[in-house]
């Protein structure tokens, strides 16, 4: 029997990439399940680089016929890689389409957990500067991904006039789920969360395993086979989780619009909005309006062709976009604990190829500074690692055991051979 030390870094490797690029061959077997709409889940639908496929009929479109076709939507859910220029751009084109269009766009982020959203009223009013916002909302600390990513996103809605609405819950409240599960919340956790979340979908389990299949890991690749099913069915009531909380607070929002012509846009993690038994699933509880889904799926780059096609109930749309071989800012390549203190910066998976594995970071390392500045928080790295490029370098200091050991590391791209 695994040893409860791996169980427990297993669960965190599990929640800490759950919305992350999976592997490639995970990735493959993740568009191709048998799962979700019965309509479409037992036929392929094909897929086009810069091309928009309608998955009911199969019929590629460009992208300037896609809002037309939204036209009775009412909640639409844009799936995304967090680190993908391209997804980004794809999720960019359509708001900007939509808002062209007259339609009365609102977005709901993923980012944010409701309870911060009075910075982005302030940020919708102009009543903040760009930095301002950033460092009030926390950006880093609620969400540590580079703000390069969704700049223009953000800029697109302020000048737009679409709302923006914080529809998660706060992380805390997904990490008492994972530990206990949804039936022990004390009234307090509970408070932030829908009632009579489903997490009773086999096909939702089948997707949620299929997506941590050769997970890479600090030594190599990691694997459930040998997780207790209590610990999986608490894991899924997470992400059960996040997905009921925001479809509640978007459904809420759209409700409050009270205007047909509104539409509410999610952004947000693939893994809420494939085959629909994410956010989708879960907002049906409380919205009979029409949900569409959208997303972005790599076909390939120059030379080196990915894949030609999805399963049919992948989601209502798929839109052909480039692979990225690398993200457009690097990252370290660490996860640490959650928690406060030495939790919050004691390292737990390092990634196979990345600058911290290149560099000798270890399992275990507790983050003490970074280019001579403390690390007291995530935010301060998360912030400090938004200023490195590709090819820059940075240095380190971790507690390894007893010791302070100062590390060199260099951010630089890897090159594909195949």
């Amino acid at each position: 029997m695994p040893r409860p030390a791996f169980l427990l870094r297993l669960a965190l490797v599990v929640l800490a990439t759950m919305l992350a690029a999976p592997t490639a061959r995970a990735a493959d077997k993740l568009l191709h399940l048998a799962i979700g709409d019965p309509a479409r889940k037992d036929r392929v639908a094909p897929v086009v680089l810069d091309g928009v496929t309608d998955t009911k009929t199969g019929e590629v479109i460009t992208p300037a016929e896609l809002a037309a076709r939204l036209g009775g939507t009412r909640l639409l859910l844009i799936g995304e890689e967090h680190t993908s220029v391209e997804f980004h751009s794809v999720q960019y084109r359509v708001l900007s389409a939509l808002i062209g269009s007259g339609r009365h766009v609102m977005i709901g982020l993923e980012m944010y957990p409701y309870t911060e959203q009075r910075f982005l009223d302030q940020w919708r009013d102009a009543a903040v500067t760009e930095e301002e916002f950033l460092r009030a909302s926390r950006w880093y600390e609620n969400w540590g991904y580079n703000w390069l990513y969704y700049r223009d996103i953000f800029w697109l809605a302020r000048q737009g006039h679409a709302p923006m609405f914080a529809v998660n819950t706060p992380r805390e409240i997904v990490s008492a789920v994972r530990k206990k599960g949804l039936a022990n919340l004390t009234p307090e956790e509970a408070a932030h969360i829908p009632k009579d979340i489903d997490v009773s979908s086999a096909d939702h389990m089948t997707f949620f395993k299929t997506t941590f299949e050769d997970q890479q890991g600090a030594g190599g690749p990691v694997h459930g086979g040998d997780m207790p099913d209590e610990m999986w069915m608490n894991m899924l009531s997470a992400q059960a989780t996040w997905d009921a909380t925001m479809g509640f607070n978007a459904v809420q929002a759209i409700k409050q619009a009270n205007d047909p012509k509104a539409i509410m846009v999610v952004l947000v993690g693939s893994g809420h909005v494939a085959y629909g038994l994410g956010i989708e699933r879960q907002a049906r509880k409380w919205f009979d309006g029409q949900i569409t889904s959208i997303i972005p799926v790599p076909v390939g780059s120059q030379g080196r062709v990915l894949r030609k096609d999805t399963q049919a109930s992948y989601a209502n749309f798929t839109w052909g976009v480039l692979d990225e071989i690398d993200s457009a800012y690097p990252s370290m390549g660490t996860s640490t604990a959650v928690g406060a203190g030495d939790a919050a910066r004691r390292v737990i998976i390092v990634q196979d190829g990345s600058p911290a594995a290149q560099a000798g970071i270890k399992v275990g390392d507790v983050l003490q500074s970074f280019d001579g500045v403390p690390l007291a928080d995530k935010e301060t790295f998360s912030r400090l690692m938004a200023d490195k490029r590709w090819g820059d370098s940075a240095t380190l200091v971790v507690r390894r055991g007893s010791a302070d050991v100062t590390i060199p590391v260099v951010f630089r791209r890897s090159i594909a051979t195949k």
